[in-house]
């Protein structure tokens, strides 16, 4: 469950079949939000993440789909020396 700030908020009506308020009330429960509304938000926000998520893998594949092979290797190196030099300093 996360501590949210009161934000604003719209209210709305929606008419939802059986399956879905109950699956509402499930999450409410897991969730342990305050109410199938808390519920909702916290379950649309999910979606709206994973949403999100999709977007940016479908635009790094695009990215990398396109790019030359010179600037793919020059990518390459730059994560080789960087994954090395991040290591410097850190005890072992």
């Amino acid at each position: 469950m996360t501590i949210q700030a009161t934000t604003r908020r719209v209210k709305r009506s929606f008419t939802l079949t059986p399956e879905v308020a109950a699956f509402v009330t499930e999450t409410r429960q897991k969730q342990r939000a305050k109410s199938d509304s808390e519920a909702l938000v916290l379950l649309l926000r999910e979606l709206m993440q994973e949403s999100k998520r999709q977007e940016l893998e479908a635009a790094t594949k695009a990215y990398y789909d396109t790019a030359s092979d010179e600037e793919l290797t020059e990518q390459r190196e730059w994560a080789e020396q960087t994954s090395r030099n991040m290591w410097i300093g850190v005890p072992e």
